[in-house]
């Protein structure tokens, strides 16, 4: 992919905001674009905040052309929604396999796209081979070399075009707060996570480097947020390479209604802390579980689009919080509608665009909490680029 300037971006997001006629004209779009309606695209209006817009992909969406419509017209980031973990690139021992991979990154080379890797160690047992999480290991540096021909493989196969990695996702148990057991931890104890980082940093030198979990503002998160936070700041304090955290935002133990001032404050103190470590925040898997909601689809899209408006009118404004990826655009592919699925049959609507590929409400709520966000700091760093360029 063409890296763009600063100057070549600015235009871009010109073209967004004079609307998808003008997208299609300058070639940035495909012409199929051009008749979709005269807005701007959620990527631009986050362009013009210093903060990167996208969403998950997995690879057989690249053969749906509806998809791919949205996906272009809304977004200039993606991210594999399963495609570059552990289980699929590394099933067996002997089995490599980036294809899926592969043909998401190419998707993303062809249209212009930037893309994050999620995730290089999903640190869980539940999420490992079987192989792996049998593995006895006969001492700490075996583990190390296992870890390290992993992450090798891995991230130089897609270095230096992902521009960001979930190094570590989910190792803190939220039952607990500890970290999560498994066959690597065993070997090398709680280091194996800074063992990560750094072997990352190593292997793709130029990638923004975040841990990643699902605590939330949620009731019953309490331990979670609190493992998660004592977990970065002894990384922090032992010089690990980690620049972000990732937080997932779904909603799947409290309805939407129930973002309360309470817990709008217990969550605002949560997210300044790891802010006060000086992290980046990356919104990485937003969506809205409405399993217990009422039947009724114009009273569940109204909450879930004030709520939406709500959450992110509160993480926009922290100009730590550089990037909104939304783990899924249309209803009907969200992993939801499988996970704590509705007594009543209902389809759920946990995203931008229900099932037929039609905006929602949700969709509105981040447009207008993009426009009423403020303008990240470009005096370091190029927000939409990594770099200053041009």
């Amino acid at each position: 992919m063409t890296r763009w300037s600063r100057r070549e971006y600015l235009t871009y997001s010109l073209a967004c905001s004079m609307g998808t006629a003008a997208l299609a004209g300058s070639g940035v779009l495909s012409p199929a674009l051009a008749g979709a309606a005269e807005a701007s695209s959620l990527a631009a209006l986050a362009a013009e905040k210093g903060v990167r817009f996208g969403t998950a992909m997995a690879a057989y969406q690249v053969d749906d052309p509806r998809y791919v419509e949205i996906v272009l017209n809304e977004c200039n980031t993606i991210v594999a929604e399963n495609e570059h973990k552990w289980y699929t690139i590394h099933p067996q021992p002997d089995v490599w396999n980036f294809g899926p991979g592969d043909k998401l990154v190419n998707f993303a080379k062809a249209n212009n796209l930037m893309m994050r890797g999620h995730t290089l160690i999903w640190h869980h047992p539940q999420w490992f081979p079987d192989w792996v999480n049998n593995k006895q290991f006969a001492n700490a540096a075996e583990a190390e070399a296992m870890l390290d021909d992993y992450i090798d493989r891995v991230a130089t196969h897609y270095s230096p075009y992902l521009y960001s990695w979930d190094v570590v996702n989910e190792t803190i148990d939220p039952e607990t707060g500890a970290l999560r057991e498994t066959s690597f931890s065993r070997a090398m104890g709680p280091e194996v996570i800074d063992y990560c980082f750094h072997r990352a940093r190593e292997h793709a030198p130029n990638a923004t480097l975040a841990y990643n979990d699902y605590m939330s503002w949620e009731s019953g998160h309490e331990k979670h947020r609190t493992g998660v936070l004592k977990l970065l700041e002894r990384l922090v304090a032992n010089g690990a390479p980690i620049q972000a955290l990732g937080i997932q935002s779904h909603s799947n133990d409290n309805n939407p209604d129930e973002f309360t001032a309470d817990k709008q404050r217990t969550w605002r103190a949560f997210v300044e802390e790891a802010i006060g470590m000086g992290l980046e925040i990356y919104i990485t898997e937003f969506d809205v579980n409405d399993t217990e909601m009422d039947p009724d689809p114009q009273l569940r899209d109204e909450i879930m689009a004030a709520y939406t408006k709500d959450y992110f009118d509160l993480m926009l404004s922290y100009e730590a919080t550089k990037e909104i990826l939304i783990w899924g655009m249309v209803d009907k592919y969200s992993w939801l509608q499988g996970f704590k699925p509705r007594e009543d049959g209902v389809a759920k609507r946990p995203t931008l665009y229900d099932a037929d590929y039609k905006a929602k409400a949700m969709r509105d709520a981040v447009g207008q909490s993009l426009k009423a966000a403020p303008v990240r700091d470009p005096g370091k760093a190029d927000p939409i680029r990594g770099k200053i360029e041009g």
